[in-house]
């Protein structure tokens, strides 16, 4: 059997065992609240408060649908046109066109190309963030936190390109499935890496002090059946006024980590049911659900370039020979970004149903609707949320239910749980 024939039966099992993980651990039965509960909960919401939320996000919506167009027609001009392909060559040529200078600087002028074009989006919507008061940067920490967010990016890209063509030199027949195995072992280690060495970049951890507090959030991780190591509180008021909580590490390294803007805005009953949303993730594994889609989407992803390779017509249009040459890196960028839009519904979609389970194990684990409604609200009127927004970009964008929904899936609750 060919080369060609493994690859497309590489890339079916692949989709099979997308499907299979979504299937076996994706809680697709959560089905919406009912419409009569969101919108009592709306009007329970002080309507200042959800004016404001509508505003900053009517405001933002220019820049975020602007900056992503934006970025989608550079994508393209630059992979489906010869220009950058002869960028690549441009920044090799001083090293003799090696390939793995090619390679890595290619890639990095790309990067950087992308980020300058699309700087003033960011710009003008961190301008939002500071006239709403939901940053509390000066424009010096703003750009620090930028570049630093360039810096681990550009890591992040040099080691996957530099395995990636170092594969494609040494087995160019079977790159691909190579290049896929590599791509799942990425996305597995940058799980673990995260946690432990780029959170610390951008904020600054230190124990929570000895409480009823931290004692009750360890006691309850420790009832719920997934025991935390340490109680952390980090930093986040140096950048925003939002308020947030998450589980981070696994088995032994598992952390509960609070934000301090949750600990000034929040009562310390609402601290607790953040906290039991975050366990509910780190029970049902949704890490490791995320990390096996995450690495079977890579896998297939490398697979498919693969595939692709041979459609003489597009590396014409892009002017190269070979997928699998440096000179393809923005073609490569153009179609990654063409597949992270269209499967960018299905993402939210599984992310949504997470966090609806993630929900209904808070409310079992804290027991109590009317403090779960209380910090939906807070979260709303603090991270200046749109507690109920159009329907289209719920579907296409969101992540986590609306608040509006959340409210009332507690509702619905009560009512079966405390009639």
């Amino acid at each position: 059997m060919t080369p060609r024939l493994w690859a497309v039966g590489t890339l079916v099992a692949l989709v099979v065992a997308i499907v299979l993980v979504a299937v076996l651990r994706v809680p697709w039965w959560a089905p919406p609240a009912p419409r009569a509960d969101q919108l009592a909960a709306l009007r329970s919401l002080p309507v200042d408060a959800v004016e404001k939320g509508r505003a900053f996000h009517s405001a933002l919506r220019p820049g975020i649908y602007g900056g992503l167009l934006l970025g989608l027609v550079l994508a393209a001009v630059l992979g489906f046109t010869p220009l950058g392909s002869r960028i690549v060559a441009f920044v090799g040529r001083p090293f003799g066109g090696h390939w793995l200078a090619s390679a890595l600087l290619g890639g990095l002028a790309i990067v950087l190309i992308t980020e300058l074009v699309t700087l003033p989006v960011a710009v003008w919507q961190q301008r939002i963030l500071r006239r709403y008061d939901l940053s509390t940067q000066d424009w010096s920490g703003w750009a620090v936190d930028l570049l630093k967010g360039y810096a681990v990016g550009a890591v992040i890209s040099a080691v996957a390109l530099a395995g990636f063509f170092t594969v494609v030199r040494f087995a160019p027949r079977w790159w691909w499935a190579f290049g896929a195995a590599g791509a799942a072992t990425l996305a597995v280690l940058l799980t673990f890496v995260f946690p432990l060495l780029v959170e610390p970049v951008f904020n600054k951890f230190t124990p929570m002090p000895v409480s009823q507090l931290r004692n009750d959030l360890l006691e309850m991780a420790e009832r719920d059946g997934v025991p935390a190591r340490d109680v952390l509180v980090a930093d986040a008021s140096r950048r925003t006024r939002a308020v947030n909580a998450y589980v981070s590490g696994l088995g032994p390294t598992r952390r509960i980590v609070v934000y301090d803007t949750l600990l000034a805005e929040a009562e310390l009953a609402e601290v607790k049911a953040v906290v039991a949303h975050e366990l509910g993730h780190a029970k049902e594994g949704d890490v490791l659900t995320g990390t096996l889609l995450g690495a079977l989407g890579a896998a297939a992803g490398v697979v498919a370039l693969h595939l692709l390779g041979s459609w003489v017509a597009l590396l014409r249009r892009a002017g190269v020979d070979s997928i699998a040459e440096p000179r393809a890196i923005a073609l490569m960028a153009a179609l990654a970004a063409i597949a992270g839009l269209a499967f960018g519904p299905l993402q939210a979609h599984v992310s949504r149903q997470l966090e609806t389970r993630a929900d209904l194990h808070s409310l079992l684990l804290a027991g109590d609707p009317q403090v779960f409604e209380a910090m939906q609200a807070r979260l709303a009127t603090v991270n200046l949320g749109d507690p109920d927004p159009p329907r289209w970009e719920q579907i296409l964008t969101a992540s986590h239910p609306s608040t509006v929904e959340r409210m009332a899936a507690a509702r619905a609750w009560s009512r079966t749980h405390h009639p």
